[in-house]
């Protein structure tokens, strides 16, 4: 079971605290992370994408590295991130209507994330809710949350690989 978790800020300068908080989150073992990502939108609507990089921890391995930048890519329609192959896409979207991460939770998130806004968006394989909610209720923010099953992850993988 996983958790993607998007936390939307009005401030910037909180949302990059709150991103650094969960790379220390992940230091100290409140959060086990297979992908992290600060996500700004400027006013014109542009995406722009931070990671941690190899200097951070994120435990992504190439699949989960993958399967996580395809769900940045769907979610905030970042090139770069996402596969943007007709077939491929309309697939992906079939798959993720079957999973937590349906047209419902992609429009939460895409009004939590509007113009001039920035998020933290977390893909978590462990988490200690408790500690991790207190440590980041000090940024604020708002929080749009959905749990992927094994299932799912593999569901999602296997579309992302195009298979039949």
């Amino acid at each position: 079971m996983a958790d993607l978790i998007v936390i939307s800020f009005t401030d910037d300068a909180d949302a990059v605290a709150a991103y650094e908080e969960v790379q220390q989150l992940q230091s100290d073992l409140v959060v086990e992370l297979a992908g992290l990502a600060l996500v700004h939108r400027d006013e014109k609507g542009k995406t722009h994408v931070e990671t941690p990089g190899p200097a951070g921890k994120v435990g992504a391995g190439a699949a989960g590295g993958a399967l996580f930048g395809t769900l940045l890519g769907l979610l905030f329609f970042v090139p770069f991130f996402g596969l943007v192959i007709g077939g491929a896409l309309g697939a992906l979207f079939a798959g993720l209507d079957k999973t937590g991460i349906n047209a419902e939770f992609r429009e939460r998130v895409k009004s939590a994330v509007a113009d001039g806004r920035s998020a933290v968006v977390v893909y978590a394989t462990k988490i200690t809710e408790d500690k991790f909610g207190e440590a980041l209720s000090r940024f604020g923010g708002t929080v749009v949350q959905t749990s992927l099953s094994e299932a799912d992850e593999h569901e999602l993988a296997h579309d992302m690989a195009g298979k039949d």
